[in-house]
Order: structure tokens, then C-alpha cells, then sequence
């Protein structure tokens, strides 16, 4: 698994988008759906299993059609635009991996 979409909750049309990004998203990359649980622990859950990223859906990508990013190792968290998430991931993939426990 490459990309976990997840949604922050399950009501106000979030899961909604949360769906229609994730087929977006499954074409291009290996991707999963979990709307299960707390936020905290869907993160956990597919940290463990070894998903690099997970994009949240919240109340502000029902306004303004951004998600957050988030970094699995880095746990570095960035807003991208929906229409930008497919071609991030991808760019993602093709960069060489770096520990981000060694310094620069």
C-alpha cells in the first residue's frame, strides 16, 4: 500500500470525498479506504502495516478541495490541492528513499 485516504470523521460529506479521492487515487497508486476509528489510530494502523502516506479529508477540503499529506517517516503534514494529489504521490515515488534519521 502506497496512499491511505482516510477521512477525519464520518459525516458532513467527508466521507464522501474521501471516496471520490480515493478512486481517484487507486488508478494511479496502490491505495486504501479507512474510515474506522479514531483518526489517531487509522494513522497508527497504517503506519504499522508500512503506508508512506495518508491523506486526510476534514471540514476545509469540503471548502476549499485541498487534503492534508501526510509523511509516514517525516511526519510531516502539507496541504495539496485534490487536483495536485495524484501527480505529489507519484512524485513521491519516484524520489530515493532517505532515512530521515540521518542528518543532511
Amino acid at each position: 500500500m502506497k496512499v491511505a485516504v482516510l477521512p477525519l470523521v464520518r459525516k458532513d460529506g467527508q466521507p464522501e470525498l474521501a471516496r471520490q479521492v480515493y478512486e481517484a487515487l487507486r488508478d494511479r497508486v496502490q491505495a486504501e479506504y479507512d474510515e474506522g476509528g479514531a483518526i489517531g489510530r487509522r494513522y497508527r494502523r497504517q503506519d504499522e502495516i508500512g503506508t508512506p502516506w495518508a491523506v486526510t479529508i476534514d471540514h476545509q477540503s469540503l471548502g476549499d478541495r485541498t487534503v492534508t499529506l501526510r509523511d509516514r517517516d517525516s511526519l510531516q503534514q502539507i496541504r495539496v490541492g485534490i487536483d495536485q494529489l495524484g501527480d505529489e504521490i507519484e512524485k513521491r515515488l519516484r524520489e530515493p528513499w532517505r532515512s530521515p534519521k540521518l542528518s543532511e
